[in-house]
């Protein structure tokens, strides 16, 4: 079989998240499924770095596909970018050892979130940040972030239905900068659970606007009650920026 890789972008606003839904087709997932089995003449299943939630968007998914047929890397390309919707995007198209695999080689991941901090609206990123109209203080949200370093159990920070799968991540890095008006997280680690991203965010802005002090949130983690953290940042300011192998 030939293995190939992909980085692609979307804009996840009007999708119910990556992964192929048996009963929608309004999937990133589902979408790209459909262009490449037309072109193999195949059935084609693709198998993302990670799973993004429903009108969360991507920067550099990885995924990979393999076809028995063997195509060049640039006609896959251009077939995909000709026939998929036009907020989907296919970067790069390469081929790769067949027993490389997006999900399980992926070593860690950096996702980013985009608040836009002003008393007013921004018209022309509505859709692609949330909106935070007090003032957040950046000292005390820098002073939470260096809480959630290190690996912990984030049961208290996932949605996820399920807790027979280990429920500890480690977090590498969080980084907040301040620009034009936005505040960016950006969040590296070895993985995520079921809304982490957001729930942690969502903490930081309850830190930021002094709702909670940065010192409850060890408490929190150790609680591993899901009813402690904050409010949920909207999808629409996530991104899934990079992943490495």
């Amino acid at each position: 079989m030939n293995n190939y890789k992909m980085t692609i972008q979307y804009d996840g606003g009007r999708y119910k998240g990556w992964q192929r839904l048996g009963t929608s087709d309004d999937t990133i997932q589902g979408k790209i499924e459909n262009v490449l089995t037309e072109l193999a003449g195949e059935t084609v299943e693709i198998i993302g770095s990670g799973r993004t939630d429903a009108g969360v968007h991507a920067l550099a998914q990885i995924a990979n596909f393999k076809i028995s047929e063997g195509k060049n890397e640039s006609e896959i390309m251009e077939y995909l970018n000709r026939y998929l919707p036009q907020d989907i995007s296919v970067v790069e198209v390469i081929s790769v050892p067949e027993r490389f695999h997006a999900r399980y080689n992926a070593k860690d991941k950096t996702y980013l979130y985009k608040i836009w901090n002003e008393q007013y609206t921004n018209p022309f990123m509505r859709k692609y940040s949330m909106h935070v109209d007090q003032k957040l203080d950046i000292t005390k949200m820098e002073t939470a972030c260096q809480y959630f370093i290190g690996k912990h159990d984030f049961t208290a920070f996932s949605n996820a239905k399920s807790k027979k799968k280990s429920m500890v991540r480690e977090i590498y890095t969080i980084d907040i900068e301040e620009n034009a008006g936005f505040i960016e997280i950006r969040v590296q680690g070895n993985g995520f659970l079921y809304n982490m991203v957001r729930k942690m965010v969502g903490t930081l802005i309850e830190v930021g606007l002094g709702e909670i002090e940065a010192e409850s949130i060890p408490g929190i983690l150790e609680s591993k009650e899901r009813v402690q953290t904050g409010r949920m940042a909207y999808a629409e300011g996530l991104y899934l920026e990079k992943v490495d192998f």
